[in-house]
């Protein structure tokens, strides 16, 4: 074999070494011990169950076989493309939990006709959506809430399907928009480290001051045919609800949730440069915090000084600290202020670094900050959550917490645990809510139950139906299974990635998710440690299941105790076998963001 061939093996050898399987290297625990099914394993497994059937149900109903939804296409902020897509919301969590594989089968199909359906369609006076909606299977140009909310279900596919050739091709392609690696989507200017707009994508960013029509889309009939989400009567009001969204130009905090598009190709690729840009383009942002005085500036002009397209105003720009515009069918003020959004890119950035505080500190300064503008007014104290030419307004009778629970799920602190909101869920991880499994499994049972009566019984048809329409009978539920089973945080609408204290998989069957037939409940978690139930609901078979520390093995577990038993891991995974009928309560100890994060599974090979 010659020099050239031995060249380009290499190369494809790194191009597929993720996909490689090896044997995993695990230590592996045999319980044995009998354990009568709780009440809470069943429900887990019928609220997997009955996830998936009702998904079943809604994709036959809304989507064709093509995978395209069956609606009105169109562009814009009300009801756009990212609203199409929203309708497979939570299906790729599901299959990662341990859902039948239909769900990630039918997501999979959803996805692949959006992209298609939206490359298809054009919009005819909007004009950088007229020869496509998407182009190179990405949004032209739009804003990250938007962008955000259609990438939700995309972000997360790695968690079952990372060996999918299209998956890494797009989470590449997607990564490199936004690192000048398309000439045609020079979006982030590297000098000052900046994205040069708040609407911006595969066609690169909008330089201008944007307009109604290019939030709201081509002119549609109204009344009579469709009910819109946010109120509007006519298609003028839609107009109306836009009119002062228009300064777009210069970087925004909302594009901070373009990292997670970096961190997946990191996670994917290992490689370095979706890392060094990432952190590059965080640290930027939290350095204007510094010079902010400790608060996210919510404009940075093109030559990267704060408030440089808004006459000097950090609180200036769309979606900003200052944002508040009139509600057309109403006349009443809406206050929409979205910085906080952005604190997506500072959880990447600490996942990346290895717990690095500095991620966290700025926005605990922001916090109290914020907390400290409190007023008495009428005998109550009140809390500013805007901020304008006028100073801080918009007081509300609760303190600024936005974040508090993402900052202490993240460090585990209890000065952090005391700026959360009351939450059933920490009660339960601290021994003072025991029915919150059941309870919270039970509600998510009947959401779907009410998400099903509600698709059967609903009237329209595909002309009178918009994208965002079908997504309230959306019956996936994962909030309770998420807490219960990972001791993970809802990714929500912001584009984030999982954050979770352990994952399952199925060595038997090579997926991501708990194997059928076993339950697990997190009852407890600190800085260093997790307990964990197992239980195998089976009676005639044994199960096998690789618990992972972390949703991408950033977590070392150190050792595994159960009673008296004490046995050293010293690994990312650990293997445990469950005889029929077998379950056991174990304490993992347990070393957080001790790993580089990968997409990989227990039996491949890490990139």
């Amino acid at each position: 074999m010659n020099r050239a061939q031995l060249t380009m093996l290499s190369a494809l050898l790194v191009s597929t070494s993720m996909l490689l399987p090896i044997q995993a290297e695990s230590f592996t625990l045999e319980i044995k011990e009998p354990l009568s099914p709780p009440g809470w394993a069943l429900l887990q497994r019928q609220l997997l169950n009955s996830n998936a059937e009702a998904c079943s149900e809604f994709f036959n109903r809304y989507f064709d076989e093509r995978g395209y939804l069956m609606c009105i296409e169109r562009w814009g902020g009300d009801d756009g493309p990212d609203d199409a897509i929203e309708n497979c919301r939570d299906w790729p969590l599901l299959h990662a939990l341990g859902s039948d594989d239909t769900i990630l089968t039918l997501y999979k199909k959803a996805w692949e006709g959006h992209l298609r359906q939206y490359t298809e369609a054009k919009t005819i006076e909007v004009p950088f959506a007229r020869d496509g909606m998407y182009y190179k299977e990405f949004p032209v140009m739009f804003d990250w809430q938007h962008n955000a909310e259609g990438l939700r279900v995309f972000n997360l596919q790695g968690l079952s399907d990372p060996g999918n050739r299209a998956f890494q091709n797009r989470v590449k392609r997607y990564a490199g928009f936004y690192m000048n690696e398309d000439p045609g989507a020079l979006n982030y200017d590297p000098e000052h480290r900046i994205i040069r707009s708040m609407i911006n994508g595969s066609r690169g960013p909008l330089m201008r001051k944007a307009t109604a029509l290019d939030w709201t889309g081509d002119p549609i009939e109204v009344e009579h045919r469709f009910d819109l989400a946010h109120g509007e009567r006519s298609y003028e009001e839609m107009l109306a609800h836009f009119k002062d969204y228009n300064d777009v130009v210069g970087d925004h905090p909302l594009n901070l949730l373009t990292t997670s598009l970096a961190i997946n190709a990191y996670m994917l690729t290992g490689e370095n440069k979706y890392r060094d840009w990432l952190l590059e383009y965080v640290e930027a942002w939290r350095k204007r915090m510094v010079v902010n005085g400790n608060i996210i500036p919510s404009n940075i002009g093109l030559d990267g000084v704060i408030g440089g397209e808004c006459n000097g105003k950090w609180y200036g720009g769309t979606y900003g600290w200052g944002f508040s515009v009139i509600v057309p069918q109403t006349g009443d003020l809406a206050h929409r202020n979205r910085t906080y959004w952005s604190f997506v890119g500072f959880m990447n950035a600490y996942l990346l670094t290895g717990g690095d505080d500095r991620w966290l500190d700025i926005w605990r300064k922001q916090a109290d900050i914020v907390n400290s503008q409190m007023k008495v007014i009428d005998g109550q104290p009140m809390y500013p959550l805007m901020f304008g030419d006028e100073g801080w307004y918009h007081y509300q009778p609760e303190p600024y917490t936005y974040n508090n629970m993402e900052i202490y799920y993240l460090s585990m602190k209890a000065a952090d645990r005391d700026r959360v909101p009351p939450s059933p869920w920490l009660q339960f991880l601290s021994g003072d809510n025991p029915d919150f499994p059941e309870t919270a499994m039970r509600q998510d049972l009947e959401e779907i139950r009410q998400c099903v009566v509600g698709m059967r019984q609903d009237q329209t048809t595909p002309d009178t139906r918009l994208a965002d329409d079908p997504m309230k009978y959306n019956p996936a539920r994962v909030s309770s299974l998420l807490k219960l089973m990972l001791g993970g945080i809802q990714p929500g609408r912001n584009a984030s990635i999982l954050h979770c204290r352990l994952r399952y998989f199925d060595p038997a069957n090579k997926r991501a998710g708990i194997p059928d037939g076993v339950a697990a409940l997190i009852e407890n978690m600190t800085d260093d440690s997790v307990t964990l139930t197992l239980v195998n609901t089976d009676q005639l078979s044994p199960k096998q299941v690789v618990l992972q520390g972390g949703g991408y093995a950033e977590h070392d577990i150190l050792s595994v105790q159960t009673g008296t038993y004490n046995e050293s891991v010293m690994s990312p995974h650990l293997t445990v076998i469950l005889q029929p009928g077998a379950g056991k309560k174990l304490t993992l100890n347990m070393k957080r963001y001790a790993n580089r994060p990968t997409m990989a599974f227990p039996w491949s090979v890490r990139p």
